[in-house]
């Protein structure tokens, strides 16, 4: 098939464009949301081409695959095409818990039979009020990076960009709870503006390759999960693959995801700190944990699952 896929998360797209399928990404000239063409900082195959709005018209798309509102109408406009029973047939990715009052979780697509809402998590379909769209459940998969961890520094992992902007969201007031007792590394864009917010246990990092942020990752004790109200976070999943234990905040899909051998899942920062502090005692209980975590994570989020998942749910939909 040829797919036509904005380029939102990178470390979603990245698992997605290992298919057997031809994928074309948006680019325009600014590398913006609308179009940021290529990822910089992950490795993706040939089979990824970008194309520009006035190459759109041109290009006989098979399926589109959307994770914005706003892309139904820049498809429209650029290709000139409808989505849906009229047009190319197409499916919408959602990446993210619902926002607001819980009577106000009705999907901006609920009102649209033609278009399939694909969630990333059990919860999020359980959450969301999806109407009359329909509805599947595809799980997140991650290629194996292959067993990394070492755990030679005494601190915690997290990864998480625009930490300020989503301070709470992403459970940051956690992390400085636990970076008391434990020092903490946090990874991703925008994380240099942390700087004045945390004691001397925090260390932040920023523009790192996805290879970079594996090895730096796995060079910690364990990876901290904070998220409180987010889908499962890919830079979990990847951390376990890793061979890291995992410290978790239970919240929305963490506690199906995370066997109690693979982890610590708990809604108490204090249970996930004092874990750490034991873990750095016991080294070998670490990476035993961690081991367990990656077997966990090859055969639930395994990439040959989430790839076949994806070429079932096309396939319906292109037929």
């Amino acid at each position: 098939m040829k797919i036509l896929a904005w380029h939102v998360h990178a470390s979603w797209m990245t698992s997605f464009v290992q298919g057997e399928h031809d994928y074309l990404v948006p680019l325009v000239p600014d590398r913006g949301p609308d179009g940021r063409g290529r990822a910089l900082t992950y490795e993706w195959p040939s089979s990824v081409r970008e194309v520009t709005p006035a190459e759109l018209a041109a290009e006989e798309i098979d399926v589109v695959v959307l994770q914005r509102l706003e892309e139904l109408e820049l498809f429209q406009r650029w290709s000139g095409r409808a989505l849906g029973r009229r047009g190319v047939p197409a499916v919408y990715v959602e990446h993210n818990t619902p926002r607001g009052d819980v009577d106000e979780w009705i999907h901006p697509l609920s009102a649209r039979s033609d278009i399939p809402i694909v969630h990333v998590t059990q919860f999020n379909a359980m959450a969301w009020d999806n109407g009359l769209a329909p509805t599947v459940v595809v799980e997140h998969g991650v290629p194996d990076y292959g067993y990394q961890y070492t755990g030679r520094l005494d601190s915690l992992a997290v990864a998480v960009n625009e930490p300020v902007r989503r301070w709470r969201v992403a459970g940051l007031d956690l992390v400085q709870r636990v970076a008391q007792r434990v020092p903490v590394g946090v990874y991703g864009m925008g994380s240099e503006q942390l700087a004045g917010r945390f004691g001397p246990g925090l260390a932040a990092t920023d523009d790192l390759s996805q290879k970079e942020l594996h090895a730096r990752t796995a060079e910690h004790l364990a990876y901290l999960h904070s998220c409180r109200w987010t889908s499962l976070g890919l830079s979990l999943v990847e951390a376990m693959t890793l061979g890291c234990p995992v410290l978790v905040i239970a919240a929305t899909a963490a506690a199906e995801s995370v066997p109690p051998h693979a982890g610590v899942v708990s809604s108490d920062a204090d249970i996930l700190a004092r874990t750490a502090v034991r873990w750095l005692a016991d080294r070998d209980e670490a990476r035993e944990v961690g081991l367990a975590a990656r077997q966990h994570a090859l055969e639930r989020f395994g990439l040959p699952r989430f790839l076949d998942d994806w070429n079932r749910i096309l396939k319906e939909v292109c037929r």
